[in-house]
C-alpha cells in the first residue's frame, strides 16, 4: 500500500527490517534470494534517499520504574506557534512535536524520569511559553498498541 513507488524486493527488505531492525544483510539475501552484498547496495540506496531515515532502540518508558509519559495540546496565538515549537525542540524531555491540524495546534509528547520532572516541566516550560491560549494534557497509564514508523 504504502511501498507502492518501489519494486518488490525493496518492498520485502523495508518489511523485514521493519520487523528486525538487526537482521544481517546474509540473512535479508536468503529471505529474498539475492546476495548479501546486493543487500547492502540496495539498503545503503533506500537510505540516501531518506526512505530509511534511521536504526534505534526504541525504549518503553512504562517499563522504567517511576518514568511518566505524557501527551500535550497546545493552542497557541498563529504568530507565537513556530516559537513555541522551537522553545519545545530545545527540552529534553519532550520526545515529539507535531503540528496538527486545528487552531495553531501542537500535539506534544514528553516522557519524564519521575512525577517530579514531568511537574518541573509543566512548571518551568509549559506555563512560560509565549502565546499559549490553551494548554490540555493527558498522563499515558497503558500503552495498547503502538505501532513505529511506516505501517506495510
Amino acid at each position: 500500500m504504502f511501498l507502492d513507488g518501489l519494486d518488490q524486493l525493496d518492498q520485502k527488505i523495508i518489511q523485514l527490517l521493519t520487523e528486525n531492525a538487526r537482521m544481517s544483510y546474509s540473512e535479508i539475501g536468503q529471505k529474498v534470494g539475492i546476495s548479501r552484498v546486493a543487500v547492502k547496495m540496495r539498503v545503503q540506496t533506500l537510505e540516501q534517499k531518506g526512505i530509511i531515515e534511521e536504526y534505534t532502540t526504541i525504549i518503553n518508558p512504562q517499563k522504567i520504574s517511576g518514568a511518566i509519559s505524557c501527551y500535550f495540546e497546545i493552542e497557541t496565538k498563529p504568530d507565537f506557534l513556530m516559537d513555541v515549537a522551537e522553545l519545545l525542540r530545545k527540552n529534553d524531555t519532550v520526545t515529539q512535536i507535531y503540528r496538527v491540524t486545528g487552531k495553531s495546534r501542537l500535539h506534544v509528547h514528553a516522557v519524564a524520569s519521575s512525577n517530579e520532572e514531568m511537574e518541573a516541566l509543566i512548571y518551568n516550560t509549559l506555563d512560560k511559553l509565549p502565546g499559549v491560549l490553551e494548554c490540555s494534557s493527558n498522563v499515558i497509564l497503558s500503552r495498547i498498541k503502538d505501532i513505529k514508523g511506516l505501517r506495510l
